[in-house]
């Protein structure tokens, strides 16, 4: 589990195909590494990975099929910037949201506004995921932790403060951009219980 709060930003160094899946070295600032063992698990971008290697500053995981087909990993390129979040200790402070990095859909950015305070951010969700979306809720994009300002049909709003601009991978935005998209944990459970009781 993660918090959806970035420690940093790590780099994209390269990339190396499988048969239907690849392997990613990615490099990290010189101190992110100190407490990661191999088997651990890192939110890459929404994306929770195993380390499968570890060198000074740098560290390897692998991607399964089933996560190209479900995620932007499938167009990643060397150099780009990507999310990074260790997961949660009991000792954790909870400052965003519960993440499991589990990607529910892959949305694009349609709008982006800047002001002197904040960066105004829309973005369409898949359509069969837009429902779990709530106005003042909860949304994790790559990996970052956001309230959700607006909602019309399958648009979302979200306000990027400028340390989170500054300090995550939603720099490097553009429109069109395809992101990582994962609802809130209670909307899964809230569906799932309304079934069960509808079916009874």
């Amino acid at each position: 589990m993660f918090t959806g709060l970035i420690q940093t930003v790590a780099r994209l160094a390269t990339i190396q195909p499988q048969q239907e899946s690849y392997v990613l070295t990615i490099t990290t600032a010189d101190d992110f590494l100190n407490d990661v063992a191999l088997g651990d698990s890192l939110c890459v971008n929404g994306v929770c990975l195993t380390v499968t290697q570890l060198h000074d500053q740098a560290f390897c995981v692998d991607v399964s099929a089933e996560t190209l087909a479900c995620t932007t990993f499938k167009n990643l390129h060397s150099g780009q910037a990507l999310n990074l979040e260790k997961a949660l200790t009991l000792a954790t402070r909870l400052g965003g949201h519960l993440v499991s990095g589990h990607v529910d859909g892959v949305g694009a950015v349609t709008q982006l506004q800047r002001s002197d305070e904040s960066i105004q951010i829309n973005i369409q969700a898949p359509e069969d995921i837009a429902k779990y979306i709530a106005r003042k809720g909860s949304i994790c994009v790559d990996g970052v932790s956001l309230t959700v300002n607006h909602v019309t049909g399958c648009e979302f709003g979200v306000n990027i403060i400028p340390h989170t601009w500054e300090n995550t991978a939603i720099l490097d935005y553009q429109l069109g951009a395809q992101v990582n998209l994962e609802i809130d944990l209670l909307a899964r459970y809230v569906e799932r219980l309304h079934e069960y009781e509808t079916s009874r």
